[in-house]
């Protein structure tokens, strides 16, 4: 890494601007051959973190509580076929099927919510309450909404046998993006319409990187989300032909 002198004993680092406008490990510097110790530490740091995000169980006792405060029905609790975290990673398969829908309530809702653990609980725990909170503000009234469903060692499908048995026209489902070394806690949004199982990926729009305050923000999430929800009932699917229209919701009779 270059450096400019400034004085005496004094040096101005160049990347000093760029990285304070990125998460990204830029300019890290070095010492020798190798990266300086600093550099070092918060890489083992930032792995540390990484591990724990995808290997730390959901506290979902602390979620149902946040959960049970938005008015839209007492959450439901279910767990994907995989047995365990370790069957879990290894077995993606296992992961995208509930363990059993049996006594799921089924209203036809017009919307429902899965918030599903993923490889990230911490962020699950961190941001999946206040995101329903701007989900369910920006859906207002006009829409009927089905009580959260909290499932464990789950993949986004997971969220398609559930919404079959619920009747739900669409499902948002709430879960821990994979963490990276800069960010551990990011919360991901999928959403698909008309929900059975064996829709696959491209049948889904997704909303990525929710983390506030350096991440998107949950009212832009949610914004996003009503549009496509809305886009997704006019058009009568969602995946590769529904796109943002960043403002412009379609009426929906």
């Amino acid at each position: 890494m270059s450096t400019v002198a400034t004085g005496p004993g004094r040096y101005l680092d160049p990347w000093a601007p760029l990285r304070a406008t990125t998460q990204a490990r830029i300019g890290l510097g070095r010492a020798g051959v190798s990266l300086p110790t600093a550099a070092v530490l918060d890489l083992q740091v930032s792995l540390a973190a990484a591990r724990d995000a995808v290997h730390v169980p959901l506290d979902v006792d602390a979620l149902l509580t946040g959960l049970a405060g938005l008015g839209i029905g007492e959450p439901i609790v279910l767990s994907s076929q995989a047995p365990d975290r370790s069957a879990y990673l290894r077995r993606p398969d296992l992961g995208r099927l509930p363990a059993s829908v049996d006594g799921l309530p089924d209203d036809g809702w017009d919307v429902g919510f899965v918030i599903a653990d993923g490889l990230s609980s911490k962020a699950v725990a961190e941001h999946a309450v206040p995101m329903m909170t701007a989900l369910v503000a920006a859906l207002g009234t006009g829409l009927s909404l089905a009580p959260p469903v909290v499932v464990t060692q789950a993949r986004v499908a997971v969220a398609d046998a559930i919404g079959q048995a619920m009747g739900l026209g669409t499902v948002l489902v709430l879960i821990g993006e994979r963490p990276g070394l800069s960010v551990a806690d990011s919360l991901g949004i999928y959403l698909t319409h008309a929900p059975v199982p064996g829709r696959n990926d491209a049948e889904r729009n997704c909303i990525s990187n929710i983390h506030p305050p350096e991440g998107l923000s949950y009212v832009a999430a949610a914004k996003t989300a009503l549009n496509l929800l809305h886009g997704a009932r006019a058009l009568g699917r969602s995946g590769v032909d529904l796109k943002d229209t960043s403002g412009q919701v379609p009426q929906v009779s």
